[in-house]
């Protein structure tokens, strides 16, 4: 993996060009200064720009011939279609993307990290689960078998929050758990079986505190024994200490005769929820150890300075966490495709390591299946922020999962049941991502951002770090943490991922709120479904 930023031009005096080189066999590197720098600018190293280059883009160092490979991290981002002078501004209309790596021949296992020491004695205020889970939040959750039911349910949780919730004081939110599944689809095809255990595994989060209802229409396919079977979970006692035997589900289901009216609907449904908040009402925070963390990390918005300053915080962080004994996600599947050498070198074990290369194989197979490769997924925001392809973005991208060894691999849905590292595999769009970490488990939810998004989850604290200080000045009631410091040389990259450490631990005991949750902004979940439509 590459190794932390050089950046010659850090002390230079304010407004002197800046610009930042992530490898000492990089050919090109990245103007830092806000608003870029104009044609005939003059570098400290006495290179003299041909173009204007727009900030978080890429100037040549050198002469680059055609077809030689431009460098960036230490690897090939592609190789110039025609002569690039030293000085020019390289983009993406200059590069053709080097193929994907193969997947066979891959290192298996093969990185021999001496073991990081442990990072003892920190802790947080969460709350006990009958599972041996600790929630950041105590949520109530109303579980949706289909779209259909929808607007019932939202109708419903806004009474529950004007009427229940000001009663039920240690009741941190009610959220309709909203979703486009449920009927007209092969819910028995191959693939199908990924978005129904994702809901499910959803409807079991810990920040949910075992408290599960459903709202069903009646007729869908997706039926509330079939989401959640008998046995599938058991209800805590109002102290989250044991947990009694399993429960019949409870179920509002619209369809039934009794229902007279759309009022009748509505009243069911708070009736039944009262039951749930009552029980959640009686939980009380208390100090647990870090170790008992579920953290997704994430990039939505990635620009040139996401794999410079905010994703190697939080790789820093990642490996704090993991030094403490919590449980790290990392996923996006095309946008570690192509460094998959690094990750299965770092792979715990060769079984890790195959795992790793089963997603992505499988993955590979459902892009072609669509007509399409992993070039469809750099955005034109990214491209707009200086990352010229999927190859550029996955190298900043995977420097969120740190240094640690991976432990684990989660196929899209799964439940995660391990601590350390693990890579959950999703789909690199934010709200799928989300809601496919979300069902594995997740508490609490990191993402960054260079463009920018106003991004947030109903059922966990979303902490948002920005890339870019212009971007966290412009948007300082959105951002949570900026990391822009580091490319201005005011900190570190270790002196955020510590700052990034201790508000995780703030915000997970509720000592701290996040912007998304003072907004409450949050994203719908959207379903994986990679199953036919009917």
């Amino acid at each position: 993996m590459a190794g932390p930023p050089i950046t010659p031009a850090a002390a230079a005096p304010a407004g002197a060009p800046l610009t930042i080189r992530m490898h000492e066999r990089d050919n090109v590197a990245i103007v830092a200064n806000d608003g870029g720098l104009g044609a005939g600018t003059v570098l400290p190293s006495g290179l003299v720009l041909r173009d204007r280059v727009p900030q978080g883009h890429k100037v040549a160092l050198h002469d680059i011939a055609p077809g030689a490979p431009v460098l960036r991290y230490g690897i090939p981002i592609g190789h110039a279609l025609a002569p690039i002078k030293a000085g020019r501004w390289v983009h993406e209309r200059l590069l053709k993307m080097p193929q994907a790596r193969v997947l066979d021949g891959l290192p298996l296992a093969t990185s021999r990290h001496e073991a990081a020491p442990p990072l003892p004695g920190y802790t947080f205020e969460g709350y006990r689960n009958a599972d041996g889970s600790v929630g950041t939040r105590n949520i109530l959750a109303i579980t949706t078998t289909v779209q259909c039911v929808a607007g019932v349910v939202e109708f419903a949780v806004q009474r529950i929050k004007a009427e229940l919730l000001p009663r039920y004081p240690n009741v941190d939110d009610v959220v309709g758990l909203e979703h486009g599944y449920g009927c007209g689809v092969a819910i028995d095809a191959p693939g199908a079986e990924i978005p129904i255990r994702t809901l499910r595994n959803i409807s079991l989060n810990p920040n949910f505190g075992g408290e599960v209802m459903v709202v069903s229409l009646g007729c869908e396919k997706l039926q509330p024994a079939r989401l959640l079977p008998p046995g599938s979970f058991a209800i805590a006692d109002a102290r989250g200490g044991g947990a009694s035997s399993p429960q019949a589900l409870d179920v509002v289901c619209l369809q039934d005769e009794g229902h007279v009216g759309f009022m009748s609907m509505i009243d069911a449904v708070m009736a039944t929820a009262q039951r749930h908040l009552e029980r959640l009402n009686a939980r009380v925070r208390e100090t647990v150890p870090a170790s008992a963390l579920v953290v997704g990390v994430q990039c939505g918005g990635s620009d040139a300075f996401s794999g410079v300053t905010a994703n190697p915080a939080v790789g820093f962080c990642t490996d704090l966490l993991v030094r403490a004994g919590a449980s790290v996600m990392f996923s996006e599947t095309t946008e570690v495709r192509d460094a998959i050498d690094q990750l299965t070198a770092r792979a715990a074990t060769p079984e890790v390591a195959q795992a790793l290369v089963r997603e992505m194989a499988w993955y590979d197979a459902y892009l072609q299946r669509g007509g399409v490769d992993r070039s469809a997924n750099t955005t034109p925001g990214n491209k707009q922020g200086g990352l010229s392809n999927i190859v550029e973005k996955a190298m900043g991208s995977i420097v969120k999962s740190g240094s640690a060894p991976i432990s684990g691999v989660l196929a899209p849905g799964e439940k995660l049941e391990s601590k350390g590292l693990t890579f959950a595999a999703t789909p690199a769009s934010d709200f799928i991502c989300g809601t496919l970490q979300l069902a594995a488990g997740m508490t609490l939810h990191v993402f960054t951002t260079g463009r920018g998004t106003p991004y947030g989850l109903a059922a966990v604290p979303v902490i948002k770090v920005a890339t870019r200080s212009a971007l966290a000045r412009r948007w300082h009631d959105l951002m949570d943490v900026n990391a822009g410091t580091i490319a201005d040389g005011c900190a570190t990259i270790e002196d955020v991922g510590w700052e990034l450490f201790h508000l995780m631990l703030d915000v997970a005991s509720g000592r701290k709120r996040t912007w998304a949750e003072h907004w409450k902004l949050h994203n719908a979940l959207v379903l994986f479904n990679p199953a036919p439509v009917t």
